[in-house]
Parts: C-alpha cells; structure tokens; sequence
C-alpha cells in the first residue's frame, strides 16, 4: 500500500517529526463533512486526495478538506496552511492561506495573516512546553480567488510551535553558548502532495 501511494502521489512529507496530515479537494465538500465519522471515506468518494488532478468543475470554486494531528512526542500544532501557486501571462505566482490555527488569534484584517502563536522555548535550557498550539487541527477550506480559467496547484503545510533548533540543544549539552549565525529556534513542519487544477477547454473559451 505504500509503493501504491508513492505511485498515485498520496504521499506527504515532514521536517523531522512525525506529524501526519491528509488532504482532500473537490467540489461537493460542506462544512459539516469533517465532523462524519466516515469523512475519509465520502473525501475519496465525492473528491481526490493529495496527488492528484482535481476532476472537472461542479461548482464556483473547489473545496478542500485538510486535517493534521502532532506527533506525540514533538510540539503542539500552531496552523494549517494551504499554499496556491499558479500561472498567467507567462508569470508564476504563489500565495499562501492561514485555514486553521490554534487558539484564539484573528487573522490581519487586510492580509488574511494570522498573527504568531507566541513561544515557550527556553533557549538557555534548550526546552519548550506544549502549554500552547493544538494536538489536532482540521478545516474544511474554498479558495476564494478561483478563477476557473488558469491552471494551479493546492498543496497543504502544518506548522509546529516554536522549538529548539538542533543547534541550540547541542549546545546546551556541550555547555557553550547558542551559535548567533542561526535562530535559536525553529518550526517543523510538514506538506502534502500537490492537487492539481487544470482549465477545460470551456473555462478557458469564457475566459
């Protein structure tokens, strides 16, 4: 089964820590799907998993569904991302969605950004407290600057909270001072395969 993941490109990858992370895009997805016990299941039914092209358009915008969860032995999660990227006129483009987070925070009001989560990193020690972030993360999530006309891809990212950097933690066990060329700290994370988006002929025709 995994060999037929990698093959199909379900596949996702980390920083280090094991978090794990599922992404589905569609076009049938409600909100309330999530909250069925069988949502993996009604993800492949009514849509595709990370990996693969989206199937011909049933609504204004496609839908995904996003769902992450810790590893138990690394930090909380501070946010789920979903990261755009498409083509027109020749140019690249790239643009990046907060679509979940822990806590209360509220996005910027003019960015869409949600502020930082804090840390509790004690550089000094090289130890941090999951006092902060959430253990699961999952959202329901439509682009809302789809245009049906160009080609693009939707991938997901999960940040961790703020922990020690590799550096910071060797130092401390060889009782010197945290090198100053890096961060002290860091946020793993992991990303998903990419699901695709490509225009028919009629979307580019209305165009």
């Amino acid at each position: 089964s995994l060999f037929e993941a990698m093959q199909r490109k379900e596949t996702f990858a980390v920083s280090g820590p094991h978090i794990k992370v599922r992404l589905f895009g569609g076009w049938e997805y409600s909100a309330a799907t999530l909250s069925d016990k069988d949502w993996v299941k009604t993800g492949y039914a009514k849509g595709v998993p990370m990996g693969s092209d989206l199937p011909p358009a049933k609504a204004k915008a496609p839908t995904f569904m996003v769902w992450a969860t810790k590893d138990p032995t690394s930090g909380n999660l501070d946010r789920v991302q979903i990261v755009k990227g498409w083509t027109k006129s020749g140019q690249s483009f790239e643009k990046i969605f907060d679509v979940v987070w822990a806590g209360e925070r509220k996005p910027n009001k003019w960015t869409g950004i949600v502020p930082p989560i804090g840390s509790t990193v004690d550089v000094e020690n090289a130890t941090y407290t999951n006092t902060i972030g959430a253990v699961e993360l999952k959202t329901v999530w439509t682009d809302p600057e789809f245009d049906p006309s160009v080609h693009a891809f939707y991938y997901g990212r999960v940040l961790e909270i703020p922990t020690p950097r590799w550096t910071t933690i060797q130092a401390k066990k060889l009782n010197m001072a945290p090198p100053d060329v890096v961060a002290a700290t860091l946020q793993e994370r992991a990303w998903t395969s990419p699901i695709w988006y490509t225009p028919d002929a009629e979307a580019r025709k209305n165009a």
